[in-house]
């Protein structure tokens, strides 16, 4: 498992930058960013495919794509650095799950269907997440289904974060393979948002995890600290 992990690393190469004016495919212009050279600064859509996504995940973001079609679902862009931090402290900060090199770490797509309030991530865990010898780590598993069931409770109500999570562990994920996290909106109690998922292998027979969570909606106005 892991020598087929690693050989599929050793295709990624070196990472060249384009030229300058050009933008990644997949980056969108964001022209908040600004370099000290008043540049336009790119910033690359994560949840696009890369040489690491093995065909299991390339299938799957195929899939959703095609229902993405007649607007059911959307697909949402992913950034390593999502807004920018203004404190001189927060500068290198950046989205934990997306601060790995490409294949390395979480690589994942999300999709969500408003109207019936469900996110679904396609998610491969590279080698950097690994815990039992050729098993994704239970922290690496719990985090990708904190940001999904969070992300779907955010998209239906706002600003929130999580105040409980319970996860049920069923079987470990085997290294470098793809998942999917199915996660769906149960019901909105004043700023309470309940949120449940399960995580199941791509042909849908194999479940490894199930999960339960509340989420409280924030007041944007008010600090957090």
């Amino acid at each position: 498992m892991l020598r087929s992990c690693a050989a599929r690393l050793r295709t990624l190469g070196a990472l060249c930058l384009p030229p300058v004016g050009r933008r990644l495919p997949g980056s969108e212009p964001r022209p908040e960013l600004r370099s000290f050279s008043s540049e336009e600064v790119i910033l690359k859509d994560c949840s696009v495919p890369n040489p690491s996504w093995n065909k299991d995940l390339r299938l799957l973001f195929d899939q959703f794509m095609k229902k993405c079609e007649d607007g059911s679902w959307k697909r949402l862009p992913s950034y390593k650095h999502p807004k920018l931090m203004k404190e001189e402290q927060m500068s290198q900060a950046q989205l934990f799950t997306r601060s790995f090199d490409d294949g390395l770490g979480f690589e994942y797509v999300m999709f969500y269907n408003d109207i019936e309030k469900r996110m679904v991530c396609l998610f491969q865990g590279g080698p950097y997440l690994e815990g039992p010898p050729g098993f994704i780590h239970g922290g690496a598993i719990a985090t990708m289904i904190d940001a999904t069931v969070g992300m779907c409770a955010m998209m239906a109500g706002g600003i929130v974060m999580t105040a409980n999570l319970n996860i049920n562990y069923k079987r470990p994920i085997p290294l470098c393979s793809v998942v999917m996290i199915n996660s769906q909106l149960d019901k909105v109690e004043g700023r309470k948002f309940f949120v449940s998922c399960n995580v199941q292998s791509v042909d849908e027979k194999t479940l490894y995890s199930e999960a339960t969570s509340l989420f409280i909606k924030l007041n944007p106005a008010k600090s957090l600290t």
